[in-house]
């Protein structure tokens, strides 16, 4: 192809939808782009990779081509996958289970944000992404409160992503997920697969509360939802028997 833009419609030609039904669930291909450059593309579908595992693939595509030897894999995704199973047939998860279970025994709050336009029955995942900055002097502060509060800065963050959505909902019980790598051992962390899980977050964001009162509870929230990372989200949906509403994110 010629320059960047033939690329660009080249590469989407080459991304299509997987039959997950059929393997392989990831084809590779190699295009010329100019004159010595070669451009080396991978398409694969999610159901076998997280970010970390495009991480570990771009690193053993550059090892190889180094000349570095890959040493061997002690475990593979299979492995992983039949233990899960096992664990929860074994019941070894039912202490996570029970804490999930209890965590949503209550009424399942919807967050209702004001919309421009009226949601559509069918959740089509269309949308516009807004990435917009802090400044160093707004982000040396955050990490003071972190330090201060024995908190991190993600915990910092999800407690002020949690009032603004209660600012804006007017709501003072809001539900967040949140992905984990859930890659607890290290024999797993060179291994491709999906490991991610999502853990939900329930935050009682009040108003008549103080921030560090708030980012409190957002820490203890979050360290007793990680020690209970590894009950799939997904069973942890069936087994509330939550009314599926195919116009939201369960």
């Amino acid at each position: 192809v010629n320059g960047p833009d033939s690329a660009r419609d080249f590469i989407k030609g080459f991304i299509r939808p997987f039959d997950l039904s059929r393997v392989p669930l990831l084809r590779a291909g190699i295009v010329q782009v100019g004159e010595n450059r070669p451009l080396l593309m991978v398409d694969m579908h999610h159901i076998i990779s997280d970010g970390a595992s495009c991480d570990i693939l771009a690193t053993d595509f550059q090892d190889i081509y180094n000349g570095k030897e890959i040493p061997p894999l002690g475990l593979q995704y299979k492995d992983f996958s039949e233990w899960q199973e096992k664990e929860i047939e074994r019941g070894k998860l039912k202490n996570q289970e029970e804490y999930w279970l209890k965590e949503f025994s209550g009424e399942i709050p919807l967050l209702e944000l004001p919309n421009d336009y009226p949601r559509p029955v069918v959740q089509s995942y269309e949308g516009e992404r807004v990435i917009s900055g802090i400044s160093e002097v707004q982000t040396r502060a955050l990490n003071a409160m972190a330090l201060e509060e024995g908190a991190t800065l993600f915990m910092v963050l999800t407690a002020l992503v949690n009032i603004l959505l209660s600012k804006l909902s007017g709501q003072e019980e809001i539900i967040m997920g949140t992905p984990i790598v859930g890659r607890r051992h290290a024999d797993l962390e060179k291994i491709i697969g999906i490991f991610v899980n999502t853990l939900p977050l329930k935050n009682y964001p009040a108003g008549n509360r103080t921030v560090k009162e708030f980012l409190a509870d957002v820490k203890e929230k979050m360290l007793q939802a990680s020690e209970n990372q590894e009950y799939p989200f997904e069973a942890l949906v069936d087994k509330l028997f939550v009314e599926r509403d195919i116009g939201r994110n369960p």
